[in-house]
């Protein structure tokens, strides 16, 4: 069960970063994705991220 939290904390920090990844793209001018879909992209890893995050800390406290 110790691994499983593991994996799941850790694929909830890979989400967020891939977020941040998102979001510091968005300042950057002439980036391909149009704005609108670098911010949907990025608020879906979040929220992913998020998720994963909650799942890992109630199992944790099992």
């Amino acid at each position: 069960m110790k691994s499983v939290i593991t994996i799941l904390f850790l694929l909830s920090l890979l989400l967020f970063a891939s977020a941040i990844c998102n979001i510091l793209s968005l300042k950057r001018p002439g980036f391909y994705p149009p704005k609108q879909v670098l911010k949907k992209r990025a608020s879906s890893l979040a929220g992913g991220g998020a998720l994963f995050l909650i799942l890992s800390i109630l199992l944790s406290s099992i």
